[in-house]
């Protein structure tokens, strides 16, 4: 399928990756199907991890189509972006109509790439999985490819400033084997955390991190938040928004 909009992306992400002087190393990469569909299962630990997936995607000779919110699309660029690129839209309000134009897509042999966490991870842990992909996966009777992206946190993430220069951070981009969907959402959750925490320890193993680093996991004797930290800050942030909202402390 000739799309000139994504192919042009394509060139400036190579571009950017250049420019940058990112380094990014990829394992696992022949365990993304070069056809039919599949649900692309992606940590999120960056505003720019989706980058360093889709490119691991596209070794493949395949392409990545994104459930976005459906806020970004009041960004006229990003609107333009979306309607070109196959990426899908979610109301997190009715989310019913993206996830079944996902699973449409997966039917139809694409590639769609979820955040089973849904938001960011200020730990640099895995948080709670959503059951989204899970769900999809057995709708369409695809498989799941758990991929772990790790470095790009280091670019840019919540509640540090951003690192867009010449930095050359390492990434690392890992595939893992396809996890099977079960017939029971639990089972294939729990089998897709358990291949992603497989394989974010083993990527960590290899990476040089900073003890003390606001980007190290504590759990690696660095500074980013325990998990628990992490999950009081995100209730706190969720408390602030309510109140904002209603105009007075929430109960």
């Amino acid at each position: 399928m000739v799309e000139p909009i994504f192919r042009t992306l394509e060139v400036v992400a190579r571009l950017a990756v250049l420019a940058t002087a990112t380094q990014i190393s990829y394992g696992g990469v022949e365990n993304i199907p070069a056809s039919g569909g599949a649900v692309i299962a992606i940590n999120h630990t960056s505003y720019v991890d989706f980058l360093p997936a889709a490119l691991a995607v596209h070794r493949r000779g395949r392409r990545l189509r994104f459930m976005i919110k459906a806020e970004m699309q009041q960004v006229k660029i990003v609107n333009f972006l979306i309607k070109h690129t196959g990426t899908i839209p979610v109301d997190r309000g009715a989310g019913a109509g993206a996830y079944a134009v996902a699973v449409q897509r997966l039917r139809e042999g694409e590639l769609v790439g979820v955040y089973p966490e849904a938001t960011i991870s200020r730990s640099f842990e895995l948080k709670e999985f959503k059951t989204g992909a899970a769900r999809m996966a057995i709708e369409a009777d695809v498989p799941i490819i758990p991929v772990i992206v790790w470095g790009a946190h280091r670019i840019w993430t919540k509640d540090h400033p951003r690192n867009l220069g010449r930095a050359k951070v390492p990434i690392k981009v890992q595939a893992g084997t396809p996890v099977p969907a079960a017939e029971d959402i639990a089972r294939t959750d729990a089998a897709l955390r358990e291949s992603m925490t497989g394989l974010l320890h083993h990527v960590q193993e290899d990476y040089p991190h900073e003890p003390g680093a606001y980007w190290t996991p504590r759990r690696l004797g660095g500074g980013a938040p325990t998990m628990a930290e992490a999950a009081q800050m995100e209730a706190d942030e969720a408390a602030a928004r309510a109140v904002g909202r209603s105009g007075r402390p929430s109960r």
